[in-house]
């Protein structure tokens, strides 16, 4: 069994002071987009100088799905 120490307002505010939130590091690719240092770039898809991802085929991927599951909902009301 440990013995409770007392903790003086000097010493937790000398523990929260360096509880202070930071600033992200932001990097700018080739484009001119900023982006998280050591990520894939939102807006092109590219790191470290190589495009990883094609993002206009995810999202047009993404858009198809959506209009497929708009379809079948209206296909359900219609039946019912």
């Amino acid at each position: 069994m440990t013995v409770r120490m007392r903790h003086t307002r000097s010493h937790t505010k000398n523990r929260r002071s360096h509880h202070a939130l930071t600033k992200p590091a932001l990097s700018k690719d080739e484009s001119g987009n900023f982006h998280l240092r050591h990520r894939l770039s939102n807006v092109n898809g590219i790191y470290r100088g190589r495009k990883v991802i094609d993002l206009t085929a995810k999202l047009e991927k993404k858009i198809e799905k959506v209009k497929s599951l708009s379809v079948k909902k209206t296909e359900k009301d219609v039946a019912k």
